[in-house]
């Protein structure tokens, strides 16, 4: 059992929601990073989302644009992230920890010698964010699955009963719905709109856990979205902060936990 089911199997049983924190590898520098990792932990993460830098994040608003350039400044490679999750697996073997990121820098390095790298530092999924189903199918997928790296793939306002089928043939781990069209950052969330359409992506992945990201900034969205999800991503908002203080490195650290801290005890009050 992969740790990202076991965390979930611990949190049904507890009646709790997993708080997933995304922020960028190496940004506002490497040597923050792993602290960073602990830290939100410290203030209540269930699983971590350890973004991967990139050139090009097509998906990414201007918040995490601009990490993914802080990072890169620093020559911040995946190499290096995968040995930033090792260092981090010193001292914590039970947190899940997920790599997300674009395909070219996987490619680059080749599925299974990424997909072995990555399961030997301690990575426990991967989310590849223009990496569709029809292209995870064949080397990619089996590169991971033999590694026993979970692929967390994206589901949208937009996926039809079609587009769900092919998603939940190759997703393991839990489903990521984006509850919002556009990149992330992007402002309004409907929590009626996201509640109805987790129920059509529950007919397909009814053993998975279904995760939602974009637009959450807050403690009152992270406990609003906790009552119709089983994770709630928090990225920009993280991401905000950071660069709000990227050159003070206690105060990232107290401004980020601070707001986690305020996102679980939010989720707890209700229930999960």
């Amino acid at each position: 059992m992969s740790r990202i089911t076991q965390r979930f199997r611990q949190l049904a049983e507890s009646g709790r929601k997993a708080l997933i924190p995304y922020f960028t590898a190496g940004d506002p520098h490497p040597g923050m990073t792993v602290d960073l990792m602990h830290a939100v932990v410290s203030a209540g993460a269930d699983l971590l989302e350890l973004g991967v830098p990139f050139s090009d994040p097509m998906a990414e608003g201007p918040v995490i644009q601009a990490a993914c350039e802080r990072a890169l400044a620093h020559d911040v490679s995946l190499e290096q992230v995968i040995g930033m999750v090792e260092t981090f697996r010193r001292d914590d073997d039970r947190t899940p920890v997920i790599l997300m990121g674009y395909l070219n820098p996987v490619e680059v390095m080749g599925y299974r010698v990424f997909a072995d790298k990555a399961a030997a530092a301690g990575v426990d999924g991967v989310l590849i964010v223009d990496m569709p189903p029809e292209e995870a199918e064949g080397e990619p997928l089996a590169a991971f699955r033999e590694a026993g790296l979970d692929l967390i793939t994206l589901a949208a306002p937009t996926s039809d009963a079609e587009r769900l089928q092919k998603i939940a043939a190759v997703c393991s781990g839990f489903l990521y719905y984006v509850s919002l069209k556009g990149v992330t950052g992007a402002a309004s969330l409907d929590v009626g709109s996201v509640a109805e359409k987790l129920s059509e992506v529950r007919q397909y992945v009814p053993a998975l856990p279904v995760g939602v990201g974009f637009g959450i900034k807050d403690a009152d969205s992270a406990a609003h979205i906790a009552q119709v999800a089983d994770a709630v991503v928090v990225g920009s908002a993280i991401v905000q902060r950071i660069a709000d203080h990227r050159d003070d490195d206690a105060a990232i650290r107290q401004a980020v936990t601070a707001l986690l801290s305020d996102m679980r005890q939010a989720m707890d009050a209700i229930g999960g």
